[in-house]
């Protein structure tokens, strides 16, 4: 219909806008999206293959006028970094495929237009090497070792996306091939004496940065944190005011499920257990505790719900808390 209502104007000037969000999940965080998966993907290729068929392919030109992932307007936070730098790659070269301009949307997440400093390089650098050719990314940017066990080799699937491995740096060290680690394909295999030589210090939290260098595009960065299980600790307070004493041991949130004792979901968007990030839960790292919002005790009914908090390093850790009218009190689970 609006190709055919642009045909109708008979004008050569006229060119076409859309915006573009996501996959509703994931762009939110929400239903256990945390991670780029198919269902994103191919969200994102049918909205764009609509779009040139539509409109590009019979000679009208397209804009997407707005772009971005919708848990921005909370914080950029709530899609994990390399998850989050995946999605923006991907999408470059949907679009440049299908021959569609594109400008990000930015209220203020973005740049200082005071300074006129972006707030995240990687996320900048990435796109702009979109604009001309893809850039490389790998499976995650996470390389989690849990705290007291062996050190293992780790494996890390790269995706070159027409490009090569060149260099892998820890800081300025340039890291040897053979000897800290190892490239089958597009499989990098960091050694155990590797990452046990980084992780000496054995600290909880990260412990180092990787830099990936390729042939094209900026590098990737491999995040080496060492972690153990989060413990949560009993609390009290207000539906307007609660938060649960957490020691994350290094590790971080993913995400969070809600479950009535009847085993229906609890909170809001009641279709999923998985919880929004940002609108109903969020981590404070700085003052170690995890705060329930508001929101998610406006839609709770009074009784017992169990959360579940998932970490990135692969722990579940099981929460009760009990509401009753405005009081909500909460204790740590023992599996």
């Amino acid at each position: 219909m609006l190709y055919e209502t642009i045909q109708e104007f008979n004008d050569p000037n006229l060119i076409a806008t859309v915006h573009f969000y996501g996959f509703w999940p994931f762009s939110v965080n929400i239903a256990g999206y945390y991670k780029l998966e198919q269902d994103t993907m191919n969200d994102m290729i049918t909205t764009f293959d609509n779009v040139r068929n539509t409109l590009v392919s019979k000679g009208i030109p397209v804009i997407l006028g707005e772009y971005g992932l919708l848990g921005f307007d909370k914080n950029t936070s709530v899609i994990e970094q390399g998850e989050k730098l995946k999605f923006f790659e991907n999408l470059m070269h949907v679009l440049n495929e299908r021959q569609i301009t594109h400008m990000l949307w930015d209220n203020g997440q973005h740049l200082n237009r005071t300074e006129l400093v972006w707030s995240d390089p990687e996320l900048i650098h990435i796109m702009k090497a979109g604009w001309e050719r893809r850039a490389s990314t790998a499976e995650t940017d996470l390389v989690y070792l849990k705290y007291g066990e062996e050190v293992k080799d780790v494996k890390v699937q790269l995706n070159l996306n027409g490009n090569r491995l060149s260099e892998l740096y820890n800081g300025s060290e340039k890291l040897g091939q053979g000897k800290d680690y190892e490239l089958a394909g597009s499989e990098l295999t960091l050694r155990a004496s590797l990452l046990t030589r980084l992780t000496k210090a054995g600290h909880l939290g990260q412990n180092a940065i990787l830099s990936a260098k390729f042939s094209y595009g900026p590098d990737w960065r491999l995040k080496v944190v060492v972690y153990d299980l989060p413990q949560l600790g009993d609390t009290a307070g207000t539906v307007d005011n609660f938060a649960i004493p957490t020691l994350f041991n290094g590790n971080r949130l993913a995400t969070m499920e809600a479950i009535y004792k009847d085993g229906s979901f609890a909170g809001p968007q009641n279709w999923t257990s998985y919880k929004e990030y940002a609108y109903t839960f969020t981590p404070d790292f700085m003052k170690n505790r995890i705060v329930i919002t508001e929101n998610f005790f406006n839609e709770t009914k009074d009784g017992e719900v169990t959360l579940k908090f998932h970490f990135w390093g692969g722990d579940i850790v099981s929460y009760k808390i009990s509401k009753s009218g405005a009081q909500v009190t909460g204790e740590a689970v023992t599996e």
